[in-house]
């Protein structure tokens, strides 16, 4: 009774048979994609390598449209369709097909950089930020790569299409141009390296540590927690302290004193000063000085160098150096000076009373 009813130039039968046969492939290929994903992430959780991670994602980014047009395909090869159907199946399968490897090896690219990243971030950070841009420009050669394969296939004259573009990209890159500046900022970032992920820095008086380079900003985490994000041809214009490339810290401080200090004490300050300091660990001593008379104090100026940039290590030392300065001045008798005024009493000169002068 089906090979009676013809549908299209075909029975009924080979109809549903071609309907069959796609339904049965686009299944044991939908349930075969779920049960070996689950089972290779189960088992990517157990190892340390990274080849089962990425053949899980490979998977797992396996687009049901696709498999779907492919089941189509195989079923419609058991019937014999009207005019240029079959081509056009064709054709849509091969652009599908390009989408899905591009998909894939963009996963591929950036499962790569991602662990790379993780490896090398604390030992090799410039390297990390060079190798995330570069993984960008991989994924955008592929996708640009596959877009002309795709239009060859699809008969389109790309020589005559690239020219067209050449031209026509003049007049795109005068109307983006503030976003072709940030751009190439990003690659001048990439390639001369003012600063890298995880870099402190400071600009103007905006400070953080560097969490992302992108292609139009760069992303600071700040010390009060928010995100600063900032325009990298804006950044690039803009002077930066480094402070994660700060080898040692030179640190100044002052210290004052009573005017009535007396001179053998004042004498033996500098001394006091250079063999607290001398004492710590991880210091090079520079100088201590009487530096100068202050308005209600004498001034003490002391310069040592810290041979290490962490920040709590400099003041972990400075607090130190200050309670043992503390401890040895008080053992000393020597006294710190605070803001005093002195009033001075006086007769007047025509003897008619006291006159009164403040001084500090």
């Amino acid at each position: 009774m089906f090979q009676k009813i013809i549908i299209y130039q075909n029975p009924i039968q080979d109809w549903l048979i071609a309907a069959g046969i796609a339904i049965l492939f686009y299944a044991a290929v939908y349930v075969a994609k779920r049960v070996i994903h689950r089972k290779l992430a189960s088992f990517a959780e157990k190892t340390a390598t990274g080849w089962d991670n990425l053949l899980a994602g490979f998977i797992d980014r396996l687009n049901p449209i696709f498999i779907l047009v492919l089941a189509v395909y195989f079923g419609s090869l058991k019937i014999v369709l009207p005019g240029n159907t079959h081509i056009f199946l064709g054709h849509t399968l091969g652009i599908i097909a390009l989408i899905q490897f591009g998909i894939l090896l963009s996963h591929a690219i950036h499962f790569w950089v991602e662990r790379f990243r993780k490896k090398k971030i604390e030992s090799n950070a410039g390297a990390v930020t060079t190798l995330i841009s570069v993984g960008f420009v991989l994924r955008m050669v592929t996708w640009i790569i596959l877009l002309l394969i795709g239009l060859d296939n699809l008969g389109i004259n790309i020589t005559t299409l690239i020219a067209g573009l050449g031209i026509s990209g003049i007049a795109v890159a005068l109307a983006i141009q503030n976003i072709l500046s940030d751009l190439f900022g990003s690659f001048s970032i990439v390639l001369d390296k003012p600063f890298v992920i995880g870099d402190f820095i400071v600009i103007d008086s905006y400070m953080g540590t560097v969490e992302h380079i992108g292609l139009k900003t760069t992303r600071i985490r700040s010390l009060s927690g928010e995100q600063l994000i900032f325009s990298n041809a804006d950044l690039l214009k803009s002077r930066i302290r480094n402070y994660k490339r700060m080898m040692d810290r030179r640190v100044v401080f002052s210290i004052d004193v009573v005017y009535e200090t007396s001179y053998e004490q004042i004498k033996s300050i500098p001394n006091i000063l250079q063999g607290i300091i001398e004492k710590m660990d991880q210091v090079r001593f520079d100088r201590a000085h009487f530096s100068a008379y202050g308005d209600y104090a004498l001034q003490f100026e002391v310069v040592y160098w810290v041979l290490n940039p962490d920040y709590n290590v400099y003041m972990d030392i400075q607090q130190a150096i200050n309670l043992e300065i503390f401890r040895r001045f008080s053992d000393a008798g020597i006294q710190f000076a605070y803001p005093t005024q002195a009033l001075i009493m006086q007769a007047s000169p025509d003897g008619a009373g006291l006159a009164n002068a403040a001084t500090p």
